[in-house]
């Protein structure tokens, strides 16, 4: 399995990248630093030309992976469902009672995210920061309905899908499964969110983690 998991390439829509930055040494240190850069001064501040004075390269070569920050931020928000993704299918293939597997779905689409080793030029931890902070200003801009109409937004769907099913296994009669999967995977960004930036507004402290209120909250939901 560790042999498996070391060629494993995380794919990413093509419509979001003009020139796929796994294919070469540039495209993987655009993609590494625009990560630290996004986490230290925000999307909004973010800018090609900051990055290419980051990684000592032009601004102009940048745009030859992306057309704009919004896609590089689309390329990364989808990196990160497609590794999450990968994550819930390893953690739970093996996995036969149907309430422990969703469980572990919920674990693994909760919890705090740990560096894996398989992609050097990806920091997990600090990507996760910026999925938590950043993730929703991928989608909610005027482009997103014909964005999700191309595909941009498949392996996020694809990853709630899973959960769904996952829940409907448990409980086939539940009727808002893919509305519990989706508050899962929404809801557990947001409780990081008030957890770091508003914890006077969030249980999830003190040893109490956003898993912990998600399993409660499907167990108490579905039974």
């Amino acid at each position: 399995m560790k042999n498996l998991l070391s060629v494993l390439k995380i794919s990413v829509s093509d419509k979001v990248f003009i020139k796929d930055p796994e294919t070469s040494n540039l495209g993987k240190r655009i993609v590494e630093h625009s990560i630290l850069l996004i986490n230290e001064i925000g999307f909004e501040g973010f800018t090609f030309k900051k990055l290419g004075n980051k990684i000592g390269s032009n601004e102009s070569s940048i745009y030859r992976y992306f057309e704009s920050k919004h896609k590089l931020l689309l390329y990364l928000s989808s990196w990160y469902w497609a590794w999450l993704e990968y994550q819930l299918v390893i953690e739970t293939f093996s996995i036969t009672d149907a309430n422990e597997k969703l469980e572990k779905a919920i674990t693994v689409a909760t919890r705090t995210v740990k560096e894996d080793s398989n992609f050097s030029h990806i920091n997990e931890i600090i990507l996760y920061k910026i999925i938590v902070n950043e993730n929703s200003k991928s989608f909610l801009t005027k482009e997103v309905d014909l964005e999700n109409k191309e595909g941009y937004f498949e392996v996020y769907k694809r990853v709630i899908t899973r959960i769904s099913d996952m829940i409907l296994e448990v409980n086939k009669e539940y009727s808002f499964a893919l509305s519990l999967a989706s508050s899962i995977i929404e809801g557990g960004l947001h409780q990081h969110y008030l957890r770091e930036h508003f914890p006077s507004i969030t249980n999830c402290k003190e040893g109490k983690s956003p898993t912990n209120f998600f399993i409660h909250l499907v167990k108490s939901t579905i039974k």
